[in-house]
């Protein structure tokens, strides 16, 4: 994603919130939120499986992507999460822009009426109006990208994600992100291993970027760029990180993806 598709996805999402929040009122959500009684706790799933010595994988479900173009033609994302269930996912992410990645926030509420994971609400997140309304689909966490909006911002969306009990993932693919993101004392920290200038994957960059964020306090996450089993067994020999985001690579070979066996 360069930094203009980047800029393009943050405009038009500022103007369809601002046009949501003309029709949907707050407290609508937050009751729809104290219905809700299938939350589960994302960042204990991938704690737990740490203090283990186990890895994690969250399996990503997406139709297409700026990078990529279309990912799966026959797109049913509750198939997909059921898949990743049947083979052992410890969470899910679940692509949800609407307008460059072909989601909608009704996956996320469809998946969790027949797949009881933890799900990340992959979006880009830009007003703390959508942390409530990813909540209110059945999200147990939200994405925070570094590089699409403002440090105040994130510091917003974090605090109002803390609020009303989510997991936040703090998203870093520099040096400098990195050293911000330590800040966010309760959050996992995901290494996007994407260049988001040139779209190219990069593992280095996660080991990079490792050293780095040694000291923050939770599990990180490696995502993007990893391909298959061998990628994650070498990141596993020279970090300490046992959390991956991954997608295509398993969306472009469900059947046969050698992913999930190091679970």
């Amino acid at each position: 994603m360069s930094e203009n598709i980047l800029k393009k996805i943050i405009d038009n999402k500022v103007l369809k919130i601002n046009h949501l929040k003309n029709k949907i009122n707050l407290s609508s959500l937050d009751k729809k939120i104290k219905e809700n009684d299938n939350y589960v706790d994302f960042k204990n799933a991938i704690i737990n499986n740490y203090n283990q010595n186990k890895n994690s994988i969250i399996a990503e479900i997406k139709k297409a992507s700026p990078s990529a173009g279309l990912i799966v033609k026959n797109y049913d994302p509750v198939n997909i999460a059921k898949i990743y269930k049947s083979n052992n996912a410890t969470c899910l992410s679940v692509l949800t822009e609407e307008d460059f990645f072909f989601g909608n926030l009704i996956h996320i509420s469809k998946i969790k009426e027949k797949v009881n994971l933890p799900i990340l609400c992959k979006d880009f997140f830009v007003d703390i109006f959508q942390v409530h309304l990813a909540k209110s689909h059945g999200a147990d966490a939200i994405l925070i990208i570094l590089a699409g909006i403002s440090e105040e911002l994130a510091d917003k969306l974090y605090e109002e994600a803390l609020k009303l009990n989510m997991t936040v993932i703090v998203e870093v693919h520099t040096v400098e992100e990195a050293k911000k993101s330590l800040k966010y004392t309760s959050a996992l920290i995901g290494i996007n291993n994407r260049d988001l200038k040139t779209l190219k994957t990069n593992i280095n960059t996660t080991y990079a970027i490792h050293d780095i964020l040694i000291k923050h306090p939770y599990p990180l996450i490696s995502e993007s760029g990893i391909k298959n089993k061998d990628d994650i067994l070498k990141i596993n020999n020279k970090t300490k990180i046992r959390a991956f985001l991954v997608g295509e690579s398993i969306l472009n070979n469900l059947d046969e993806s050698d992913i999930f066996s190091i679970l």
